[in-house]
């Protein structure tokens, strides 16, 4: 016999029995998936009843019909290992997540074409977006609580309230989800303010709230919307996440404690955003542009119960306490790990392996105009550019319509200066207008909210010296991909003055979580044995990057580097705890 989920006026219903969601969020694609089993379980013990978790389309769709469930995108495990653990699952396919994450997880390639309009019932954007439904729910539906699995709640879009009032995409959205066997109640979510519930919900799905704070007014407002049918915070703000260049953000434990305990004495059901908010592994960090362009840190921490490690915090501990009220919780056993100090390798020294021209494609491609990186295909990473300028000896000004989001300058071979997006840079003074221009660009992360979702990257032509538009331009590619491989067998050279690649190796005795000082390591990418460990940057505020244990093994590390700003040490160290960098008080 299975369970069913459904609801009342009043209250979830678990086969018939009132029931309220204690939910956490858990992205298993911010996690290694060898630690999925012990976040899940550190929820449990919290008194946790329910794991949330978004799905993101670009990370499992890299090109348009492929779905990949392989590694750390294989949800059907995760879920599995939630129903293990004897909790229920909450699942937030989209099509759009914000979340912080690349593009807010809608493809890049989805969005080349100029006619097609996100988060809208255009055509072209729906065709696309069933495809992907299918494909995603092909995997969550047979994990249905009425099926035996899990899944009790499934959530249609996200926060559309402040985004757009497209009533008929959110009804064809909800008739997708229900044509492909989607038995649960649905649900939308919206800050419960400024009309935000109304354009975000259509009759027949579950409005639920996001805030973090002012409880009852939020509650009244969800309540005022909607007369009917359980109150729930599904977005329980406990922290929030930075920017490169900004503060780390944390929340008070006791404050954040009192607004779930008023939550649950409301009688409201909760989903905690985040339990554990993980990692920006790889190049998956989403970025706001709301006037100014702000990327978003490699760690994903969010001052949540569970930190970046996964030991717990003291919302942890307040959190379960709250909890404990309401709803029975686990007894803990003797080994529940604390904050204990990560292992610290001895320092190793740091060695070339050579620049960015022996492991780029030496044959250049001759485009017309400046080519953006989706014009390329690329979604994410780095593309060079180069082209001869035929002006005077005299300095000249160099300028483009736009750079996204950080160009490295150089001119017959010397380094010129950098470009950022992030600062409004469009131009630069060449020291004189003839001579190899190259140009590196970094796309430092798509924006995930907002208007500006989709926007290509890379040069924005057309560009001008000295008011004159620039052609002739050639464009090569970046292997991210294969560099960590090829650089561990590569012999040792000096460090690279530019952008390059560098590598050092260290011992252990055992996979161990660490914790990797970056604070001297410049500006550039990791990877740990080939496991990509993430962006770092000289102005922090992070300057640690976490390295999760699976990712190391007993015996001989390699850790390689692609700085596009060299190193300030000539030394790879550790440190004993994570450093996220300044509060702002």
């Amino acid at each position: 016999m299975t369970d069913r989920f459904s609801h009342d006026d009043e209250t979830f219903l678990l086969d018939g029995a009132p029931f309220r969601v204690v939910s956490g969020a858990l992205h298993y694609f911010r996690v290694h998936p060898d630690q999925w089993a012990d976040r899940i379980e550190m929820g449990r013990l919290m008194g946790l009843n329910t794991i949330e978790t978004y799905i993101p389309w670009n990370a499992h769709s890299k090109t348009r019909g492929a779905f990949d469930t392989t590694g750390g995108l294989d949800l059907g495990r995760f879920l599995d290992l939630v129903s293990k653990a004897g909790l229920h699952a909450i699942v937030r396919p989209g099509p759009y997540i914000c979340a912080e994450w690349d593009g807010g997880g809608l493809p890049a390639w989805l969005l080349t074409d100029p006619a097609v309009r996100p988060r809208s019932s255009e055509p072209r954007y729906f065709e696309a977006v069933t495809e992907y439904l299918e494909a995603a729910l092909a995997v969550v539906v047979p994990r249905q609580i009425d099926a035996g699995g899990p899944v009790i709640l499934m959530q249609v879009e996200n926060e559309y309230g402040a985004y757009g009032d497209d009533a008929d995409y959110l009804r064809a959205l909800t008739e997708v989800y229900r044509r492909n066997g989607v038995t649960v109640p649905l649900t939308t979510v919206d800050q419960p303010r400024d009309g935000m519930l109304s354009r975000g919900n259509i009759p027949g799905l579950l409005a639920t709230g996001s805030f973090g704070s002012r409880v009852g007014e939020r509650l009244s407002a969800l309540r005022e919307h909607q007369p009917a049918g359980p109150l729930m915070c599904s977005e329980f703000w406990c922290g929030w996440f930075d920017h490169w260049g900004g503060f780390h953000h944390v929340t008070d434990a006791e404050e954040s404690a009192r607004s779930l305990d008023s939550l649950l004495g409301a009688g409201a059901s909760v989903n905690i955003y985040m339990l554990h908010g993980g990692t920006n592994f790889g190049l998956t960090n989403g970025a706001n542009d709301k006037g100014v362009y702000q990327p978003t840190v490699t760690s994903y921490d969010y001052d949540a119960p569970l930190d970046e490690a996964g030991r717990p915090t003291a919302k942890f501990w307040r959190f379960r306490e709250v909890i404990s009220r309401y709803e029975p919780v686990p007894d803990l056993p003797k080994d529940v790990h604390g904050k204990s100090d990560f292992v610290v390798p001895d320092p190793s020294p740091l060695h070339g392996v050579g620049s960015l021209d022996e492991f780029a494609p030496t044959e250049w491609i001759a485009v017309d105009g400046i080519p953006t990186m989706d014009d390329l295909g690329i979604a994410t990473g780095f593309l060079r550019y180069r082209v001869p300028l035929l002006g005077g000896p005299e300095p000249a000004m160099l300028e483009f319509a736009e750079v996204r989001d950080r160009a490295w300058i150089s001119l017959d071979g010397v380094a010129v200066g950098v470009l950022s997006r992030a600062a409004g840079d469009r131009s630069i003074a060449l020291p004189h207008g003839r001579g190899l221009l190259e140009v590196l660009v970094e796309d430092e992360g798509r924006v995930n909210y907002g208007p500006r979702i989709g926007e290509p990257k890379g040069l924005i032509g057309p560009a001008t010296l000295g008011g004159e538009e620039v052609r002739g331009w050639q464009v090569a590619t970046v292997p991210l991909d294969a560099l960590p491989d090829t650089a561990a067998g590569l012999e040792s050279t000096p460090l690279p003055l530019h952008a390059g690649i560098i590598r050092a190796e260290f011992d252990v005795d055992a996979p161990t979580d660490l914790a990797l000082d970056t604070s001297d390591l410049g500006w550039g990418i990791a990877w740990m044995n080939g496991f990509a460990l993430g962006r770092f940057r000289p102005r922090g505020p992070q300057r640690t990057l976490y390295v999760p244990a699976p990712a190391t093994r007993a015996g001989r590390n390699t850790v390689v580097l692609f700085t596009q700003e060299p190193p300030r040490s000539g030394l790879l160290t550790f440190r004993p705890s994570l450093d996220l960098g300044p509060v702002d008080d």
